[in-house]
């Protein structure tokens, strides 16, 4: 086992180190690559660069990956709608905002991914999704699989496998799907579950599903086994060696940019700020000491930040002065618990050490906090 990690190791270099750029201008009509990485940040960086630097007339691409724990949201998607932000940071579960549009989906190793390149031309996500179907029925006969008019696999009739999502450029397009191999369903339904309330908002919702792993059909099935098998329908399709070129997402040499990239797709600006406006309308219940206090919220947020904000609070809850400076710092502020957790924190510092002041005031913070 030891040799054959260290045999491994010693082709992985080999690979890496080949002349670089190369085997992009020698492949033919196609070509199939496989990332290295599991960062979900630095593969969906790599679909940007195909998409906005390989000439697509001459080449199409496959490109195979595979992602360490990652919720990924659609363009034009609400994180806080889509999923559950507060499990995902305790589990410590990344959160992706994609260039292309459609549902979210959740990652992990077990889950495959593959992108199909072309010009837009020849963009034809019908024909790629019946691809990984005939090379499923290649490997196991008996698997009952087919694609929906919606682009989705199903297995038995009625469990979803896989799920689709494109971006058409002006001249290049790419049609990514997803393909449940043995992901862990549990995780996978609860973070995408949201818990917020009150949330009103025009992005694209996902529509949920029944899910299963293949692995569940058939527990012989293993990530590599289909990932080979796919790599060998695209090849026997598009009429060229089937060889897998295993590439860094990291390397500046091979892909001149992909840092610059990377970076962006992880900024709060892009994961958060750009979900489309919307607004929180709701309330939540207050226990202290012997009341229970009803507690009203209205937000508007524009790219991720508070830009109206209005707490209904019990008159003479909180003295006015504190009131006002509270509305008037989260107006303007990101639509985060750090955030907003930092602004209290120095808000209570400005005012006299008051413990029945102290107490309240945690009190509503920790509920506001929770809002988000």
């Amino acid at each position: 086992m030891v040799l054959q990690s260290f045999k491994n190791c010693l082709w992985l270099s080999c690979v890496l180190r080949t002349p670089k750029a190369c085997f992009w201008s020698t492949a033919g009509g196609g070509l199939i690559i496989q990332s290295v990485s599991s960062d979900v940040y630095q593969n969906l960086a790599v679909e940007d660069w195909i998409h906005d630097h390989m000439d697509l007339e001459k080449q199409q691409i496959l490109f195979l990956w595979r992602n360490s724990p990652a919720v990924v949201i659609g363009r034009h998607q609400n994180p806080w709608q889509e999923c559950n932000l507060r499990l995902l940071r305790q589990k410590n579960i990344k959160l992706a905002r994609r260039r292309s549009g459609g549902g979210t989906v959740y990652h992990d190793l077990g889950n495959i991914n593959l992108t199909f390149f072309t010009t837009r031309k020849k963009y034809e996500r019908m024909g790629n999704l019946k691809l990984i179907v005939k090379a499923l029925k290649a490997l196991r006969p008996q698997l009952d699989v087919h694609v929906t008019d919606r682009y989705d696999i199903l297995l038995d009739r009625q469990y979803k496998i896989s799920g689709t999502a494109a971006k058409l450029g002006r001249t290049s397009a790419y049609h990514h799907c997803t393909l449940l191999c043995n992901a862990d369903k549990s995780v996978l339904s609860s973070v995408l579950k949201s818990p917020y309330k009150g949330l009103k908002s025009n992005a694209t919702p996902s529509v949920p599903a029944s899910v299963k792993n293949l692995f569940e059909e058939d527990a012989s099935l293993t990530s590599e086994m289909l990932l080979d098998a796919i790599a060998k329908e695209y090849a026997v399709q598009h009429q060229i060696d089937h060889h897998i070129t295993l590439i860094n997402p990291a390397d500046e040499t091979l892909l001149p940019g992909i840092t610059n990239k990377t970076k962006e797709l992880q900024t709060w600006e892009w994961v958060y700020g750009k979900t489309p406006k919307f607004s929180v309308s709701t309330c939540f219940n207050m226990a202290y000491k012997d009341s229970v206090l009803h507690v009203k919220v209205n937000m508007d947020v524009k790219h991720g930040r508070i830009e109206v904000c209005n707490i209904d609070l019990p008159e003479q809850w909180l003295p006015p002065g504190l009131y006002s400076e509270l509305v008037k710092g989260l107006t303007g502020s990101k639509f985060c618990p750090n955030e907003t957790t930092a602004l209290v924190t120095t808000l209570l510092r400005v005012y006299p050490q008051d413990d029945e002041l102290h107490s309240r005031w945690s009190l509503l913070c920790e509920n506001m906090i929770r809002l988000m």
